[in-house]
């Protein structure tokens, strides 16, 4: 089965400009990135899709592949979906260009169930939230399923949250 891994990654974030090309360890945090996609035993082929010619210049320069995307997306996945629509691929899994220190073994958890059944056509994972910390970071997404394990909507708030906690409904 061909599995390409796709990493969106652009320079122009609103909260922390730069990301990708932060120096960790002596690497940039995208090539980190790469390196533990490649490192998952199931994906054949990562590619850096970017809108900036420093991370393309980048990627080049430590042997990654990468291609230049449209500065017109909204979101990585628009990114993902523009360099997707021109590959021959089985599966495409989107590696968030922020996580340096993921796991490969999780990319992997995420594509099996692709491959042993080919009706779901996209799939996430999920942890279990452990504490009111976690739960209450909107940089923690939450989801809920479905009794088949489906998700039914995602939220970067508590779900259910209650927008007017501190007022009377009544």
């Amino acid at each position: 089965m061909n599995i390409t891994a796709i990493i969106p990654a652009r320079y122009a974030s609103t909260r922390l400009p730069g990301k990708p090309l932060l120096d960790i360890a002596g690497k940039a945090m995208i090539q980190h990135v790469y390196e533990r996609a490649q490192k998952a035993e199931l994906v054949n082929r990562v590619i850096i899709a970017t809108d900036d010619m420093m991370i393309f210049d980048a990627v080049k320069g430590f042997g990654g592949e990468v291609v230049m995307t449209s500065e017109t997306h909204k979101s990585g996945t628009d990114r993902l979906a523009e360099v997707a629509a021109g590959l021959e691929a089985d599966i495409i899994v989107n590696v968030q260009g922020d996580e340096p220190l993921i796991e490969p073994a999780m990319i992997d958890e995420a594509i099996r169930p692709l491959m042993e059944d080919g009706s779901i056509l996209m799939g996430s994972l999920k942890g279990e939230i452990r504490d009111e910390a976690e739960l209450n970071n909107p940089n923690i997404v939450k989801v809920v399923v479905d009794r088949n394990d489906f998700a039914l909507y995602f939220s970067r708030y508590p779900i259910p949250y209650f927008r007017m906690r501190h007022h009377s409904l009544y």
